[in-house]
């Protein structure tokens, strides 16, 4: 008779909160971590999403879980790319399969979502300031509670980051900001000798002599500060933490990140202390599974892979809007030696990648800093160069004040490459680029060009390019509709639409992407569509001409409604004083959540579906007028 098995349940699926986690002994956290990345590799497999930086913070998750009360204790995530480890432990792993997909979890913390997500993010930078303002909140309401930062060494290139740091080191707040930093190695001797005196400066014996010494030392002023001084040398001498002390943080690291025994017996200690702390702890973006590890970047955001193997489900076929900028700007620089790239920390995302190694020397990532990346672009423009910014929509709005203070009020010829335009699909509402028709079309001097497919989109590049002033050219996420690409650099005349469907009762003008269904609804209602190629200037006499010609004028966008194109037109039919009956179509006055990109647009009737039910809703056309297609 064979005997049954008596596998134990793996400690995983016992864990459905963070009060399941501290019941656990120590011991038993090894064994989770290693469930945790087993699991966390097979899920995103499925679904897609942000991987190496999340399976670089495993233990760090779980030593944060363990030493602290959460979420009474609020935890505050920078970014989010690394949260997948902390939304398996905070009752969402069964939830894990709906990762990033309409109706699912985000792939970001948010509030709505969890009690444990303090905070709702997807830009970087602001975690120190939320949790900053958290902490002076429990100060003044009197609830004691511990406050902790986790900030990537990515994200603390960000400006915010720093104002943050020097205004909570000011106040004297009671915070703990933990830097993960994944971009740097420790060997096991350097490891483990720094990890032995981060124990020991965070322990109530050296802080007790510490601060005694300060009160008997301060007596006498000479010998404080000689002691003052000695102390920072000798830790300036074994760690990088003299910034952090000068900006009034204790200072303690770095640590290794995936010694859970060592990161919990340091966060105990850390958690007995009061003032702003600094927990530098380092740790490997894709550790424990070997693609990852070897190649962190292309590991970072993925599609479905194969865990096996590690290879990533092919992308659509096509070429991507991204790869026709990348590519015209390679041969932009060819012919103009003026032409320099910038990008706030996106060389990757925004298609820089071979335009970074063909001119080492003109292209300049600046890090997740896009008030300097503006600023930086103007000052290049004042002396002759010829700056092209590449830049995702949403991350635009961050430098809003520079672009007009800097580079619009200047009149100074910046190109913006706006990728990321309109809606993102799995990003969800904070990465959506839902705004810049509204946000930019308002600013003097500006030029704002939206392109309907590839071709377009090179030759608006040129004729931005070409501008001497600010210009900007908006384009989707992902692949056009498949139009040939000219490898010339033509132009087009600036603020001039090209009418391509000529038709009867109804005009659609359709910004950018939208195009492309204006012209399938165009043929099922024998309607004139005009692509609008310009949202600012506006091509007045194409509007004009249309709304003298047609009984309803149809706008369509992927911007929100609310200033954008639309209201563009609506605007000069009234200063014209032209009486006509317009629909103005794009995003509603809400925020969009992540699924499929389909399925956003059809949300928002922007589909072919959607635009047909609005004609019906608004124009009553008959049966006659309406040609089904099949």
């Amino acid at each position: 008779m064979t005997k049954k098995s008596s596998r134990a349940k793996p400690l995983l699926e016992t864990i459905n909160s963070p009060a399941d986690l501290r019941r656990l002994k120590e011991e038993d956290l090894l064994p989770l971590a290693q469930e945790m990345r087993t699991f966390l590799i097979d899920s995103v497999s499925r679904t897609g999403g942000h991987l190496a930086a999340g399976l670089g913070t495993v233990e760090l998750t779980i030593a944060l879980h363990y030493a602290f009360n959460t979420p009474d204790d609020r935890l505050v995530w920078d970014v989010g790319h690394q949260t997948y480890p902390h939304k398996i432990l905070t009752g969402r792993r069964e939830r894990m399969a709906s990762l990033r997909q309409t109706g699912g979890i985000s792939g970001f913390p948010r509030r709505e979502e969890s009690e444990f997500d303090a905070f709702g993010v997807g830009h970087s930078s602001t975690s120190i300031s939320a949790a900053l303002g958290m902490a002076v909140a429990a100060a003044r309401t009197g609830v004691e509670r511990q406050v902790v930062a986790v900030i990537g060494d990515g994200a603390l290139s960000g400006g915010q980051a720093f104002e943050a740091l020097n205004n909570a080191g000011n106040m004297d707040a009671d915070l703990l900001v933990i830097l993960n930093d994944n971009d740097m190695s420790i060997s096991p001797n350097v490891g483990a000798m720094s990890n032995y005196l981060a124990r020991i400066l965070s322990g109530k014996v050296y802080t007790h002599i510490r601060e005694g010494s300060k009160t008997v030392l301060s007596t006498i002023p000479p010998v404080w500060e000689l002691a003052k001084r000695v102390e920072e040398h000798m830790k300036g001498m074994v760690m990088p933490g003299t910034l952090f002390e000068e900006l009034g943080f204790n200072y303690f690291g770095p640590v290794d990140g995936h010694n859970l025994h060592a990161l919990i017996r340091m966060l105990r200690n850390l958690r007995d202390l009061k003032g702003p702390r600094f927990l530098h702890v380092v740790t490997r973006k894709g550790k424990g599974y070997e693609p990852a590890e070897g190649d962190p970047c292309v590991y970072h955001g993925v599609t479905p892979f194969d865990p096996a193997t590690g290879k990533m489900e092919k992308k659509p076929a096509g070429t991507t809007y991204t790869k026709v900028f990348g590519d015209w700007l390679c041969d932009m620089a060819a012919r103009d030696v003026r032409l320099v790239g910038v990008t706030p920390a996106m060389r990757e995302g925004s298609g820089l990648v071979a335009f970074s190694q063909r001119y080492p020397n003109r292209y300049f990532d600046v890090g997740i800093a896009e008030q300097h990346a503006l600023t930086f672009a103007a000052g290049l423009a004042c002396d002759g160069m010829k700056p092209v910014v590449a830049i995702y929509s949403t991350f635009l709005q961050r430098g809003y004040d520079q672009l007009i203070h800097d580079i619009c009020l200047q009149n100074l010829p910046v190109l913006f490459a706006i990728d990321r335009a309109g809606l993102v699909g799995a990003d969800g509402a904070t990465h959506a680029g839902s705004f810049d028709y509204s946000y930019l079309r308002c600013l003097p001097n500006m030029t704002v060009m939206a392109p309907a497919d590839e071709n377009e989109c090179r030759r608006l590049l040129t004729t931005g390019f070409m501008l001497n002033g600010p210009a900007s050219v908006r384009y989707p996420r992902g692949t056009g509709p498949g139009i040939a690409i000219d490898p010339e650099l033509e132009s087009f005349p600036v603020g001039k639409a090209e009418i391509r469907r000529t038709g009867k009762r109804i005009a659609l003008l359709a910004f950018g992407s939208m195009l492309a269904p204006a012209l399938e609804t165009g043929e099922a209602f024998d309607a004139t569509v005009v692509n609008m190629r310009f949202v600012k200037p506006l091509d007045e006499e194409v509007v004009e001409q249309m709304a003298r010609t047609h009984e309803w004028l149809i706008t369509l966008e992927e911007n929100v409604i609310a200033g954008g194109a639309g209201s563009a037109v609506n605007e000069y039919l009234m200063t014209a004083g032209i009486m006509t009956r317009v629909v103005n179509l794009g995003l509603p006055d809400h925020f969009i959540e992540h699924g499929d990109h389909r399925s956003q647009l059809a949300s928002c009737g922007l589909d072919v579906a959607g635009i047909r039910r609005t004609i019906l809703r608004h124009v009553k056309a008959d049966a006659s007028v309406v040609r089904e297609t099949a």
